[in-house]
């Protein structure tokens, strides 16, 4: 599109948009960020688009996963190596049960701010606008922390250049390390009843590792690190656009706060301003598609998001509901189908299926996540498409916010942990079930 550029999105409707009360202090801090190094290259997000191609037609598996919202205070140094470690324990399991290469994407390094239902909220009779995520406001109900602040949008950038620089690090030193998977085990790992069956799929690889470099006479370096990639939802376009950047040697523009941005589901109308920024990158890019979505409206999103049928260019993150997966997806996949362009399908089981307690918990039963991440495979299956990753919202502390799994937790064991502020997430355990319930409808016979 020769028209576009990093602001042509400003030039439609932009919902989910913070209401900054100075324009002036908004845009001096946008000028900063548009002077800062990238947090990403495009050597990374090039690499990630070619192995997604590859998950697109079957020859490897997206894990995509990490918290709902992260919080300032989140870029702590035992917060993301616990991510990590559940990430590389899910990512073992399946490439154990699939016998293909995993690819790790963490909701991670700059997933701070969230759409919200409402402008505003009223709590005993006081009204005041929406707490977005830290990126934009503060989550105390007070005037002055709910007014929208342009200095967050320099403090997530420095956050997020922290927890990438860690992530980096850790790599580099052999924390990811595929000869020494004990490493990754969590604290309380030893008290899952999970624990037995994970460590038996540790000891075949590890066993089978040691067999293939006998036999090649030497040590597998490229196994001593292991890749990560970064994402988040590119909800506020101001900060997104700030670092979207031309770079030597390639053509267009790519988005450098983060490997894999993605376009929520309240803002994937095709005539609005979400569509158009993402429609200019150079990214892989996703994008939430669910109930109420049209064959005409996929059908679009996938003209202006890859009109150059590249692959790995084009996730789209299904979020349907246990009870609505069955009617709604097929329709979709077979529009897909009919425009012969490349689409990696991953299932998001999660966001569909929120509910809230009796006792003001929100919370989601794992039973109904599961059911709907088995359907979403038969109904793969049976339409001759693949569905190529999963996408959770997880983490490697031992909270309670889900209902169920194998330790069996109820609505009244929700509060001994209960700790996120937005969505409810699966425990280090329920993350570590769904990896093996995925083996198991997916691997190998």
């Amino acid at each position: 599109m020769n028209h576009w550029h990093p602001k042509s999105w400003q030039e439609k409707p932009a919902k989910q948009q913070a209401n900054y009360p100075s324009a002036k202090a908004l845009d001096a801090t946008l000028e900063q960020l548009s002077l800062l190094p990238p947090l990403v290259t495009s050597w990374e997000i090039e690499a990630l688009k070619s192995q997604l191609a590859a998950a697109a037609r079957g020859e490897a598996f997206l894990l995509q996963g990490g918290d709902c919202a992260e919080n300032f205070s989140d870029c702590n140094s035992q917060i993301v190596t616990n991510k990590l470690k559940i990430l590389l324990q899910m990512s073992l399991l399946l490439i154990h049960g699939l016998n293909k290469p995993v690819i790790r994407v963490g909701r991670i390094a700059g997933q701070f701010a969230k759409p919200r239902s409402a402008d505003t909220e009223t709590i005993d009779g006081i009204t005041l606008p929406s707490y977005r995520g830290d990126l934009i406001n503060g989550p105390e109900f007070t005037p002055e922390a709910r007014i929208p602040d342009p200095v967050r949008l320099l403090r997530g950038y420095g956050r997020a250049a922290m927890t990438l620089n860690f992530i980096r690090a850790l790599s580099d030193c052999g924390f990811a390390d595929l000869h020494h998977p004990e490493n990754w085990d969590l604290d309380f790992m030893s008290h899952s009843p999970l624990a037995e069956e994970y460590h038996q799929v540790v000891a075949e690889l590890s066993h089978s590792l040691k067999f293939m470099e006998t036999l090649g006479g030497a040590r597998n370096s490229e196994l001593n690190r292991v890749q990560f990639f970064t994402s988040h939802e590119g909800l506020h376009l101001h900060y997104e656009q700030s670092l979207t950047r031309q770079v030597p040697n390639r053509s267009g523009y790519y988005n450098l706060t983060t490997h894999l941005p993605w376009i929520g589901f309240r803002t994937a109308a095709t005539t609005d301003a979400h569509i158009e920024y993402f429609s200019g990158i150079q990214n892989p890019v996703g994008v939430k598609v669910g109930p109420g979505m049209s064959a005409q409206w996929i059908e679009e999103l996938v003209e202006r998001l890859n009109p150059d049928n590249q692959a790995g260019k084009l996730l789209f993150i299904h979020r349907f509901g246990v009870a609505k997966i069955a009617d709604g997806l097929p329709p979709l996949i077979r529009a897909v189908q009919r425009t012969g362009r490349h689409v990696l399908w991953v299932s998001d089981p999660m966001h569909g299926n929120t509910e809230s307690t009796q006792s003001g918990y929100k919370t989601r039963r794992f039973d109904n996540i599961l059911s709907e991440l088995e359907q979403a495979i038969g109904i793969h299956q049976s339409e001759g498409s693949i569905l190529g990753g999963v996408h959770f919202e997880l983490t490697g502390d031992d909270v309670t916010e889900c209902i169920g799994g194998a330790r069996g937790l109820d609505e009244a064991g929700l509060k001994r942990a209960y700790k996120t502020q937005v969505d409810p997430r699966l425990n280090y355990e329920q993350a570590l079930e769904m990896a093996l319930a995925i083996t198991r409808k997916l691997g190998r016979p």
